[in-house]
């Protein structure tokens, strides 16, 4: 529950903050800094000061957490596309398809994700899309598929051994039927849950493609941007790094703990 609310109040954060604060983009040398050209500190003008550009991080620490949670959607949703259809397939037909699979899905998991990540990301950047979220979207989703592929595939594999299934075959309904009818409503709890933690990675694994200059283009915020300009202020104006800092730390927490509270809720008997 406290996850949950964390995430609906971050959601609401992300929607309605823009609309009532300033222009997360606009620079105001003359007032956003003080006169030996230092950031402001936060005050009642402006609830979190400014950065090195006398941009308003409020406004920037909710802009970032709009973009950071499209952009986490966006892979989350593409990496469970590929994730339940290759473990929907391999747990339902086994023998040398589930073999082949999950021959796959060792052979991504044995290169280190953060890795491949900042390699993908490099890559696509070159391409036309680099003006664009696209490069890093399609990073994390092709990145962050292959766990949610293994417990699908195993969630899958226990349900295909159950009689109602067995009867199905019987009655000659096709494997599509059987998966679309009776397989998958019967995972939808376990997708769920590898959905919130999935997600919960995306928006860490986005933060640090961001950090190492590898996310969304300029000038659009994000957290991970946002820390990495402020590292070197990080002594005389802290709020450039505990802002973003804070809000990373909150966001992965709260989705960490929704999706921990998801598979005790779908899944009584571990949780016991």
């Amino acid at each position: 529950m406290a996850g949950a609310i964390v995430v609906i109040l971050l959601v609401v954060f992300a929607v309605l903050a823009p609309w009532f604060g300033k222009d997360p983009i606009a620079r105001d040398i003359e007032h956003g800094l003080t006169e030996l050209g230092a950031p402001l500190a936060p005050s009642a003008d402006a609830l979190l000061g400014t950065d090195h550009l006398g941009r308003d991080v409020w406004a920037r620490l909710a802009a970032g957490a709009g973009t950071s949670l499209w952009i986490a959607t966006l892979a989350t949703a593409l990496a469970l596309a590929i994730g339940l259809a290759v473990g929907l397939v391999a747990g339902y037909l086994g023998g040398w398809v589930d073999g082949l699979l999950m021959r796959t899905v060792d052979l991504v998991m044995s290169f280190p994700a953060l890795l491949v990540a900042i390699l993908l990301a490099a890559l696509l950047r070159e391409t036309r899309l680099a003006a664009t979220s696209t490069p890093v979207i399609l990073t994390l989703g092709l990145v962050s598929w292959t766990t949610m592929a293994r417990v699908i595939r195993s969630k899958t594999q226990s349900i295909s051994a159950s009689e109602y299934i067995t009867a199905a075959r019987a009655t000659g309904a096709s494997v599509a039927r059987i998966l679309a009818r009776h397989v998958l409503p019967n995972v939808i709890g376990v997708v769920i849950v590898v959905t919130a933690v999935g997600f919960a990675q995306n928006l860490l694994n986005e933060a640090v493609l961001s950090y190492f200059g590898l996310g969304p283009a300029q000038p659009e915020p994000t957290w991970g941007r946002m820390l990495f300009e402020g590292r070197i202020y990080y002594r005389t104006s802290p709020h450039l790094l505990l802002a973003p800092g804070l809000a990373i730390l909150l966001a992965v927490v709260a989705f960490n703990l929704l999706g921990e509270g998801l598979r005790d809720a779908f899944d009584p008997k571990e949780a016991r």
